[in-house]
């Protein structure tokens, strides 16, 4: 008689940790940009892109968008990947790289930009590493 080890429930478990990781992760990312949009309004720098102002929530509800589609991705990898942390690692630094790009030829001021790029990388320090813990290595 040969023992297998039953992984399907195991699998099921990491990936709602994942999703439950990430949805708190997200709004948590999501109020940090906010709050750096915000603080950077309040010292003077001027939040238009091309003529036009960017709400401040504008921040967080772009942020809570693209910090899900890091956790759809980052459950799928749980699922289906050999190494999902690594994996996930890798694809989300090289996104949030990709990210900047439009900020820095943004019709926008240095200062703006500046801060455009800031609520990026905020974004990234609170979520990638939160949901990368939560993933195999």
């Amino acid at each position: 008689m040969t023992a297998t080890a039953n992984t399907t429930h195991a699998t099921a478990s990491t990936v709602g940790t994942v999703i439950r990781t990430g949805v708190a992760v997200t709004v948590a990312a999501s109020l940090a940009t906010m709050a750096v949009a915000a603080a950077g309004n309040l010292a003077g720098i001027s939040l238009d892109m091309g003529g036009a102002p960017i709400p401040v929530t504008g921040f967080g509800v772009l942020t809570a968008v693209f910090s899900l589609i890091g956790v759809v991705l980052a459950a799928l990898l749980a699922r289906f990947a050999r190494r999902p942390r690594r994996t996930f690692v890798r694809t989300t630094v090289l996104l949030t790289a990709l990210s900047l790009v439009p900020d820095a030829i943004a019709d926008a001021g240095t200062a703006t930009k500046a801060l455009l790029m800031l609520t990026h990388l905020v974004a990234a320090v609170i979520v990638i590493p939160a949901i990368a813990r939560r993933l195999a290595a």
